[in-house]
């Protein structure tokens, strides 16, 4: 690794990789690790939601006593339906692949706020409440300033990365100054967050005039994001992150504070040691993952009707985003995918149930098993005889938590 922060051409162990992959990427982990591995776990949860489809239609399990092969076949069937109804549903149609880029946006931006921390050796668990303080910024400026729309919603913007910033900056400091460990401290965050935001929706300056219960007001029409295409739900939500993924790439892997983030990450002593402010360091890592954090905030509420804060209006958004960041490998451009297949997920699961008449539960299953097969690569490997990179005669060069 050179001193700015950038990728040799060709590190040792490297020989399987091609130059352009090394430079996109930034990472110097081998292809498979990087995609093969995703793949497969990927792969072995759609097999066990496969398995549980079966087991758990009770309508055919009678036949397996009595005629199996037509119990079978109606299974066969039953699992053919249902998967293709989420392939439908997500990639189907225009609509299904605009709901697939709705849904993926603020996974997005939280995943890459849950990377951030991760590649510094930092564990967010607080973006939830960084959406939350990010979105009421946001929704304040929706409704108590007079603007054009391409004045208002770069302001709102604005608002929401200062207040996830603040939000999570609370926590960097606190770790700097006491060594309180995040986890804890994002995690108290969250619910300050929560009340806080239940007590501000019922207080004159956000709630809806003639409600009494913890609804705001109406943010401007000015404020709202447009969406892209006619009167489908995508919106310049999924543009800016795509934008936040660029950046996040350049600031990580293009970067010196991109570099000494990661420097911490992988020894903090080490990073003392070369010069680096690690106190300084774990402020400034909160305080950008908790920017991302507070955009995705008000893309849930500038980008999502009624336009207009609710109580939780964040709602697991943040805790999906940790399981984004593993997929994706704390890399943005993982992150990225990891947010359009959880996005396709939910967009299909909607068809998956209406369709097939599959619970929508099911989806939360597939998730869960692709994040147990993610976090347990040996098993992946195992399972499938895929040589690790040592046994291939390659180096794997750790980088925080989800490299």
């Amino acid at each position: 690794m050179t001193e700015s922060g950038t990728p040799p051409e060709n590190e040792p162990g490297d020989k399987e990789l091609p130059d352009w992959y090394a430079r996109v990427t930034g990472v110097g982990s081998s292809l498979r690790q990087a995609l093969v591995i995703p793949a497969l776990a990927l792969l072995s949860a759609l097999i066990i939601a496969a398995f549980i489809i079966a087991v758990t239609d009770v309508d055919i399990l009678p036949l397996w006593g009595t005629d199996p092969g037509e119990a079978f076949r109606l299974t066969i069937g039953g699992i053919g339906d249902a998967y293709k109804a989420l392939f439908v549903g997500s990639f189907g149609s225009v609509r299904a692949i605009t709901e697939t880029l709705f849904a993926a946006t603020p996974l997005i931006f939280a995943g890459l706020a849950v990377a951030v921390g991760f590649q510094a050796g930092l564990f967010n668990i607080g973006v939830n409440g960084q959406m939350h303080i990010g979105g009421m910024a946001a929704l304040w400026v929706g409704f108590s300033i007079a603007a054009p729309a391409i004045i208002h919603i770069p302001l709102a913007i604005l608002a929401a990365i200062a207040g996830g910033a603040l939000w999570g900056g609370i926590a960097g400091l606190l770790r700097a100054r006491t060594g309180a460990h995040e986890v804890i401290t994002t995690i108290m965050l969250n619910f300050i967050a929560l009340f806080l935001v239940d007590y501000l929706l019922k207080t004159t300056v956000f709630q809806q005039p003639g409600r009494n219960d913890p609804i705001s007001q109406k943010a401007a029409s000015t404020a709202e994001f447009p969406t892209l295409i006619g009167d489908y739900r995508v919106q310049i939500g999924f543009l800016l992150a795509l934008a936040a993924v660029g950046a996040v790439w350049w600031l990580m892997y293009r970067s010196t504070i991109g570099f000494e983030f990661r420097a911490v990450g992988s020894n903090p002593d080490g990073g003392k040691y070369a010069g680096i402010n690690v106190a300084w360091i774990y402020v400034t890592v909160m305080a950008v993952s908790g920017a991302l954090g507070g955009i995705a905030g008000a893309n849930q509420i500038l980008g999502l009707e009624p336009y207009r804060g609710i109580s939780n209006f964040a709602g697991t958004v943040g805790f999906d985003a940790i399981a984004l960041a593993l997929l994706g490998r704390s890399h943005p451009v993982g992150v990225l995918f990891a947010g359009l297949l959880f996005g396709a997920l939910r967009a299909g699961g909607r068809e998956m149930q209406g369709a097939a008449g599959i619970p929508i539960d099911l989806v939360l299953v597939v998730q869960a098993l692709v994040i147990v097969f993610i976090a347990a690569p040996a098993l992946v490997r195992a399972i499938y005889r895929i040589k690790t990179p040592e046994q291939e005669g390659g180096t794997t060069f750790s980088k925080g938590w989800g490299a």
